[in-house]
C-alpha cells in the first residue's frame, strides 16, 4: 500500500510517498480502508522532532521517529476485524484517531474508532477526531464549563479552536473568540458571541473577565492569560507555540510555568492530555448529527502531496483543518 513515511527529523522534504506492507489487524483491532485523513499541528511537531524535550516519547525518538508513518486522524470503511473485536461491522463507515493514518490502510484499536456522523462525508469526518476531542476534553472535562459561564478561546480560528467555539456553545457558555481580522466572520458564523481581533486589541487588557480561558496558541504570557480571568476562574493550557521547529521546550515552556505557579495563584491553572476514546467520538458524532458541530475544512490535498499539506499547516495560517484524500 502507499503511505507517507519518515525516517529522519527535518522539514516536510524528508517525507516519502512510498510502498509499505499493508497492516493486518491484531486482536482487538479494526482494519480501515482510509478515504480521508487530516493534518494536525502534532504532525509537524513530530516531523521536526520538536520540542526536543518531548523526544523520549512513544512517537518520537532521540535521533529519529519511532513511528515512521505519519498521521493520526482518519475516516474510511472497515475492511476487516481482528480476533476479539465486537460491535464493529465490515463495511461500516467509521472515523477515529490512531497512529499511521497517512496511508491507504490503518489498523486501529477498536476503542479508538466509531461510526462516523451520517451527515458528513469522509473529508469532513476526518477533520474531527484529534482536534475536536481536544476541545471537548479541554472544555467539558478539564474546565468543567457550565451553562451561562463566560469562556474565552485564544486561537479560535485554528483546528482545535473552530471546534472549541462550537463545543463551548453546545455546553451553554457565552463565547468570546480571539482571532485575526480575516477570521472574524468565520468564528462569528460558528457561534461566537463576541470576537476580539488580536491585531487591533489585547483581550487581557479589556474590562471584561472570563470564567474560563482556553489557550490554544501559547502566544501570550502566563500573567496576561491570568489577567483575563475572574479571581476564581480556570485557565486551561493546551498546545500552541511558535511555528518552525528547533525549540527546546516549545509550548511546554508556558505549561511548565503554569504548573509551577498553580499552587500560588487564586485561579485554577490546568493542563490535560486529550486521550482518544470511542465514547468521545460518539459524543462528537451526536453533536455533528444534531447540527451543533460543523468541521471547517480549509484545503484538501491528495495523499501524494501530504508534505505540502503539512507545510501549509506549519505556516500557521490555516482556517480550521487541512484534509488529505486517499
Amino acid at each position: 500500500m502507499k503511505a507517507i513515511v519518515q525516517h529522519e527529523y527535518g522539514s516536510p522534504d524528508v517525507l516519502e510517498f512510498a510502498d509499505v506492507d499493508k497492516p493486518e489487524p491484531a486482536p482487538g483491532e479494526v482494519l480501515v480502508r482510509v478515504h480521508a485523513a487530516s493534518v494536525n499541528a502534532r504532525d509537524w511537531h513530530v516531523l521536526r522532532g520538536d520540542p526536543y524535550i518531548a523526544r523520549p516519547s512513544a512517537d518520537l525518538g532521540l535521533r529519529r521517529p519511532n513511528v515512521t508513518i505519519r498521521g493520526t486522524d482518519f475516516a474510511g470503511g472497515v475492511e476487516a476485524v481482528g480476533p476479539d473485536v465486537a460491535g464493529v461491522e465490515i463495511g461500516a463507515e467509521v472515523y477515529g484517531e490512531a497512529p499511521r493514518a497517512f496511508a491507504e490502510y490503518v489498523a486501529v484499536p477498536q476503542d479508538r474508532v466509531a461510526v462516523k456522523p451520517v451527515n458528513l462525508g469522509f473529508e469532513e469526518a476526518a477533520a474531527i477526531p484529534l482536534a475536536a476531542n481536544t476541545a471537548l476534553m479541554g472544555l467539558r472535562d478539564t474546565a468543567r464549563v457550565q451553562p451561562g459561564q463566560q469562556v474565552l478561546i485564544n486561537g479560535a480560528a485554528g483546528g482545535v479552536g473552530t471546534f472549541a467555539v462550537q463545543i463551548a456553545k453546545a455546553l451553554g457558555a457565552t463565547v468570546t473568540a480571539v482571532c485575526s481580522t480575516r477570521n472574524v466572520e468565520l468564528v462569528r458564523s460558528l457561534g461566537a458571541d463576541d470576537v476580539v481581533d488580536y491585531t487591533a486589541a489585547d483581550f487581557s487588557l479589556r474590562e471584561r473577565r472570563y470564567d474560563v480561558v482556553l489557550d490554544l496558541v501559547g502566544n501570550r504570557s502566563f500573567t496576561a492569560l491570568r489577567r483575563a480571568l475572574v479571581r476564581r476562574g480556570t485557565l486551561v493550557l493546551s498546545g500552541g507555540g511558535l511555528y518552525g521547529g528547533g525549540s527546546v521546550f516549545g509550548p511546554l515552556g508556558l505549561m511548565i510555568r503554569g504548573q509551577l505557579s498553580a499552587p500560588f495563584v487564586p485561579q485554577r491553572v490546568v493542563m490535560f492530555n486529550a486521550v482518544p476514546s470511542k465514547a468521545n467520538l460518539t459524543t462528537l458524532r451526536e453533536y455533528a448529527e444534531a447540527g451543533k458541530l460543523t468541521p471547517v475544512v480549509d484545503r484538501t490535498y491528495p495523499l501524494s502531496a501530504a508534505a505540502e499539506a503539512i507545510r501549509y499547516v506549519e505556516s500557521g495560517h490555516v482556517r480550521g483543518k487541512v484534509v488529505i484524500t486517499v
